[in-house]
């Protein structure tokens, strides 16, 4: 962000610094499908990702507990209510169906932003995917 302000003939820019903070997380979700062939992304039941605040297309960090992989992707919308979670293209190489995953979202904002915002954090039932 960039706030100028007229000094005589020149404009002074000041910069507020922003910070990657966690803004959602989906604990512990199961892997319900791997799919290679796919062109890439994650699949996700669109009652997560409502519940979760996310967006079709949003940039995830998919954390694997079964293996300690940690994946960059974005989400798709799932079938509304059918509990999908399913790793599309080279990420499916690194999750397999029964892996329980965390899919995490993040967001940028100033340091006094940050320091007031709550992140939304959502625990499924692990088994089913399905809201609790």
């Amino acid at each position: 962000m960039r706030f100028g302000k007229r000094k005589s003939n020149r404009i002074e820019y000041f910069c507020t610094m922003l910070i990657t903070v966690m803004r959602s997380k989906l604990h512990r979700l199961t892997i319900t499908e791997a799919d290679l062939n796919y062109i890439g992304s994650i699949t996700i039941d669109e009652d997560l990702l409502d519940a979760a605040g996310l967006v079709e297309g949003e940039k995830v960090q998919i954390v694997n507990i079964n293996n300690g992989e940690r994946i960059d992707t974005y989400t798709i919308k799932g079938e509304r209510g059918s509990g999908q979670v399913c790793l599309n293209g080279p990420a499916a190489r690194r999750c397999q169906p029964g892996d329980i995953v965390i899919v995490i979202a993040y967001g940028m904002m100033s340091l006094e932003e940050a320091k007031k915002f709550t992140p939304t954090v959502i625990f499924p039932d692990t088994e089913t995917n399905k809201l609790v």
